[in-house]
């Protein structure tokens, strides 16, 4: 972990700083921009509740992670989710119900937690629990999808609850697109674009950062392209390679040394766009923040995970409170070990070192 490195602090500028930079990229939208001063104070309320949970020694994350299904439509290439059978082709079974995700909502409320990331599976398939999330005005849920069910109930959903922040998973252009996700999907992506641009909602896009696609993603036609459509948030997520014949897509020394540089110059160029890449930004802040450092996953089923890419656990919120939950053994033996910090290969220091997560669970369970 890097010298004098504290991470509530980390944490909570990093709210704040996220919050400041979103309203400064709506203020030509009255309706969003009073939607993110509220949030703003609602911010600043749940930083002192973590702050004032901190001084008892008790840290809490500002993110939470909550794959709210196990399906989805789409068989993209590489998907980390398949390989890990968090998604399934068949009828979801005894996943966590609309009633059980908005206790762990109200209760991450309650604890402080400012943003829920809805993932999956594909997470606009729940809609009644997206709509739902929608009047929780007090926190952020951004939706990673792959934007293949966005309709016009969708659209009139997001204008009225600003706090529904939809993020599409788009790999570059069309053809870089289309080869990983299916035909089509680029157009989809891109008529959702125009939809959202011109109704001024909000939304984000979600770019896998491979070595064939790295100088694409990251090049002004990209970024322009985007910002052309409204978008106002791009999260840069290093490919995880689920299988050995894979892994010459993962990220190496250069290629990471690349977008650390290709961050900062885009960062000066799109002052207007926020511009998130993991785990880059987690490197440059002192490592990992999986397992509650910086941010953990809850499951379709109620387990809770270091993170998406990690899928162990030794606690499930059906049967523990949230905040057991962030304190189970597992998230509190690696936190305190140095699975966290070091390097590795891809997009996830815990999936590259699950063998050795698998040993640290099964030794718990003996």
């Amino acid at each position: 972990m890097a010298e004098n490195f504290n991470l509530e602090e980390h944490i909570a500028h990093g709210v704040e700083k996220i919050v400041s930079d979103t309203l400064k990229a709506t203020l030509k939208d009255p309706r969003e921009s009073a939607f993110m001063l509220k949030f703003a104070a609602a911010s600043r309320k749940a930083t002192k509740i973590r702050q004032k949970l901190a001084e008892g020694g008790e840290h809490i994350p500002s993110f939470l992670i909550a794959s709210i299904t196990s399906s989805c439509n789409l068989h993209c290439a590489g998907c980390y989710s398949r390989f890990n059978k968090a998604t399934v082709d068949s009828k979801p079974v005894k996943q966590l119900s609309t009633d059980e995700w908005l206790t762990i909502f109200r209760e991450a409320e309650e604890l402080g937690v400012s943003f829920i990331m809805l993932a999956g599976g594909e997470p606009m398939l729940r809609w009644e629990l997206i709509k739902k999330a929608g009047t929780m005005q007090n926190i952020l849920f951004p939706i990673f999808t792959n934007g293949t069910y966005l309709n016009d109930s969708y659209l009139a959903l997001f204008d009225k609850c600003r706090n529904l922040i939809p993020v599409m998973s788009i790999e570059g252009g069309k053809e870089a697109t289309d080869l990983r996700r299916g035909p089509g999907v680029y157009e989809k992506l891109i008529t959702n674009m125009d939809a959202f641009h011109e109704k001024n909602l909000l939304f984000g896009a979600s770019v896998t950062v491979t070595t064939e696609n790295i100088k694409e993603v990251t090049s002004a036609e990209f970024l322009s392209s985007l910002a052309s459509r409204g978008c106002r948030l791009v999260i840069y997520v290093e490919f995880v390679p689920v299988t050995e014949d894979a892994k010459y897509l993962a990220p190496g020394d250069v290629e990471r040394e690349y977008l650390t540089a290709a961050m900062s110059d885009l960062r000066e160029v799109y002052p207007d766009m926020i511009l998130l890449a993991f785990p880059g930004d987690e490197r440059a802040d002192g490592g990992c923040m999986a397992a509650g450092r910086g941010f953990f996953h809850i499951n379709s089923h109620g387990g809770a995970e270091p993170c998406p890419f990690s899928p162990y656990s030794d606690i499930n919120v059906r049967d523990a409170s949230l905040r057991e939950a962030m304190q189970s053994r597992l998230f509190r033996a690696l936190r305190d070990g140095d699975f966290l910090d070091d390097d590795h290969v891809g997009g996830c220091v815990l999936f590259e070192k699950r063998e050795q997560v698998e040993a640290m669970l099964n030794q718990q369970e003996n």
